[in-house]
């Protein structure tokens, strides 16, 4: 059974006001059951992360002052939102889905989160709307309890995960792969085990073509055992934030791509659903709605 991570606590997002669409964490779950793709028991909510479980990702004083609303101005600034309570408890609920879908990843071939994706956190600061680095957390998670022994992080978003990249950078169990906007934020990139800049404009199949060059390789030459998987649809053409070309019939022929490549090499995968920010609505809730009917189809 597809397990996916959902809670309402994610809707405390919409109260910030931001120019963003956050409303897709209530219209993606709404959407999912609409159209079949997923009934109610495909969903499960998350408890808030213990500290525990992250301090091999980021630092306790960060954590603490993130969890006491103590951060400095700069880093208040990092994140992009106004600072509160509700926001750092939905990080909390995030993170902890993403630990929970690595169990229901093993179990069942694949697991997602609504959200998630949260790459830009490092290990002692936020970025860009992130504060604590969901699939980093889950992976040392892995990694920590001998779950795993060699973890790969394929970052598709349209943004580097530079959080990830630096937080893994000496960390010869975990292999980050990252194709992202050449000249999209942020503007001062990390270095990823593999990392792809694509130029503004890139087509279906100038992409599609370059995952088909590295992502195999990568894998027989490491071969993990696990891989998390960082869906943003902000590849797409009309993504406010984006610069890529995709169209929605190339993002969704991405997503097959990878999600194919794990059922046929038997790794588990863990999907986060990244970022979106096009223009209409409706093209971010299709566009992630895509990924959870393929993982539907591939793995059940």
């Amino acid at each position: 059974m597809l397990k996916i991570a959902f809670d309402p606590i994610y809707k405390h997002q919409l109260k910030i006001g931001h120019r963003f669409p956050m409303e897709k964490y209530e219209l993606l779950p709404e959407q999912l059951l609409r159209k079949n793709i997923c009934n109610q028991n495909n969903f499960f909510s998350p408890s808030p992360i213990e500290k525990s479980h992250l301090l091999s990702t980021h630092c306790e004083k960060y954590y603490d002052n993130l969890i006491h609303l103590s951060l400095d101005k700069l880093n208040c600034r990092q994140i992009g939102f106004p600072l509160s309570e509700a926001l750092v408890h939905r990080e909390r609920v995030i993170a902890q889905g993403t630990i929970e879908n690595t169990h229901f990843a093993q179990q069942y071939g694949i697991s997602m989160n609504i959200a998630g994706g949260t790459h830009h956190a490092f290990r002692d600061r936020p970025g860009a709307f992130c504060m604590l680095n969901d699939q980093a957390i889950a992976a040392n998670y892995l990694i920590d309890n001998n779950l795993a022994k060699k973890v790969m992080i394929v970052d598709l978003d349209v943004h580097q995960g530079d959080g990830t990249a630096s937080i893994f950078e000496h960390q010869n169990s975990v292999f980050t792969v990252s194709y992202h906007g050449k000249k999209n934020y942020p503007f001062k990139k990390q270095n990823s085990d593999f990392d792809l800049p694509l130029e503004d404009d890139t087509t279906d199949e100038v992409y599609l073509d370059a995952l088909a060059q590295y992502i195999p390789k990568l894998v027989d030459s490491f071969k993990p055992d696990f891989i998390f998987y960082l869906a943003g649809v902000d590849v797409l053409k009309n993504d406010k934030l984006g610069r890529l070309g995709l169209t929605m019939e190339g993002c969704k022929a991405r997503d097959f791509f990878v999600l194919e490549l794990c059922k046929n090499n038997n790794i588990p995968v863990q999907v986060s659903m990244g970022g979106g920010y096009s223009i209409h609505l409706k093209d971010i809730i299709n566009a992630h709605s895509n990924t959870f009917e393929l993982a539907q189809e591939l793995f059940f």
